[in-house]
């Protein structure tokens, strides 16, 4: 088993501990180290935490682990690329949020929403479980394929009701509502959960790894591949749901409350509070579900259940 994945299953075994993990591993200053510090990062654990089986006391090996966890793959050992880390996801699909946000025509509100599922799509790809599948083409030019798609689809949708008003120029205040109030943060959750099932998708065709409690991999199970998929494809649905959601709502009542009086204040509330709820909801979603997944030996398929006499057996869930 992966020291990151030993790690998570040691210190991350509640919602408390692993959302006081994700707020040290999301720490941007992280995105400075060089490729030769996270090397001997590694390094360092290798040769120190084999036998990790209780809570890190050194602080040195846990500002390694820290740095393993925010910069490599746990499947594949290798450096996640600068802006697909975890630490950098706050600061870029910040600005895409707010943007994808904006009351705007529905041309741009397609492109908005195109750059930031591009950018979410891309985070997800990278950041899923890595196990090796044995195909006739390469699973990661599928997820790229299937990723385009999911992404176009994804756009076009969220620009739909903006369509839809102003081709039959439904104007009534009713309508206003709905489109520019209601809509936007289900439409944003549900497609942002329906990116990460489709660039996914391999994972529960072709199935995951999973591991016995020594690290040893027992089999690869499509079950747990779906359970994967579903955890992560639920945590970025309520991420992104509810940070379209809640500042709109509390925008509702700093507009009735005429707490800011002029268009730029508005806009400058509205920011705020986005930025917010991102920054407080990104480390509460990434945290709903352990890293190291866990599954019951019975809900898994007969040749693995006979292969192993383990009651749990574990998997990387993936981001």
């Amino acid at each position: 088993m992966d020291a990151n994945l030993r790690f998570w299953r040691t210190e991350g075994q509640s919602f408390f501990q692993r959302f006081l993990l994700w707020m040290d591993v999301l720490d941007p200053l992280l995105l400075l180290k060089s490729s030769d510090e996270i090397r001997r990062a590694r390094l360092l654990l290798e040769n120190s935490g084999r036998t990790l089986s209780e809570p890190i006391q050194n602080d040195q090996t846990k500002q390694a682990f820290l740095l393993s966890l925010s910069s490599v793959h746990p499947d594949t050992d290798k450096i996640t690329p600068v802006l697909f880390r975890p630490p950098a996801f706050l600061p870029i699909s910040l600005p895409l949020v707010i943007v994808s946000s904006l009351q705007l025509q529905a041309k741009h509100n397609f492109f908005y929403q195109f750059v930031f599922h591009t950018y979410t799509t891309g985070f997800t790809l990278l950041n899923g479980n890595g196990t090796t599948k044995a195909e006739e083409y390469s699973v990661q030019q599928k997820q790229i394929f299937y990723g385009l798609g999911a992404i176009s689809y994804a756009a076009c949708i969220g620009a739909l009701p903006f369509v839809f008003m102003n081709r039959y120029t439904l104007k009534s205040p009713l309508t206003q509502l709905v489109v520019k109030k209601l809509l936007p943060a289900p439409l944003l959750g549900l497609m942002s959960a329906f990116t990460v099932v489709v660039v996914r998708s391999p994972e529960f065709e072709n199935g995951i790894e999973v591991m016995d409690r020594n690290g040893k991999v027992v089999g690869v199970s499509q079950k747990a591949g779906e359970k994967a998929v579903k955890e992560t494809a639920l945590s970025r649905a309520v991420l992104f749901g509810t940070t379209f959601f809640l500042p709109s709502v509390l925008m509702h009542f700093v507009e009735r409350a005429k707490f800011a009086k002029t268009p730029r204040a508005l806009a400058s509330v509205r920011m705020l509070m986005i930025t917010s709820v991102l920054a407080g909801m990104l480390p509460v979603s990434l945290s709903m579900f352990p890293q190291c997944g866990e599954i019951k030996r019975a809900d898994l398929e007969p040749e693995i259940v006979s292969s192993t006499e383990e009651t749990e057996l574990f998997y990387n869930r993936g981001i």
